[in-house]
């Protein structure tokens, strides 16, 4: 398997089509700054394919499974904080747009 190939996952993240992440937010130690800046990134997205809430967390979600075993506990636990601080923020969007 060439270089490019072994890092496709890499590629993805950095040029994404559905968002324009915040360099390095994947390791912050923050889960709520995490939890913002991914929604942001997906609601002012004009590229995604799904609604805000499922895109931000789809991205979250695949950052958590692509590092598998090569993301430290310390920081697969800050990320599924930010997996439930995602949902908090994004009940309380919907809610205030009610």
């Amino acid at each position: 398997m060439g270089k490019s190939a072994s890092h496709w996952s890499q590629q993805l993240t950095r040029t994404s089509n559905a968002l324009d992440l915040e360099p390095g937010v994947f390791t912050w130690h923050d889960p709520q700054r995490i939890a913002r800046s991914l929604l942001a990134s997906a609601e002012a997205s004009q590229r995604r394919k799904s609604p805000p809430f499922r895109s931000a967390m789809s991205m979250l979600v695949f950052y958590i499974n692509r590092a598998g075993r090569n993301l430290p506990a310390e920081q697969r636990a800050i990320l599924q904080q930010a997996k439930e601080e995602l949902r908090r923020l994004y009940d309380k969007a919907a809610q205030s747009s009610r």
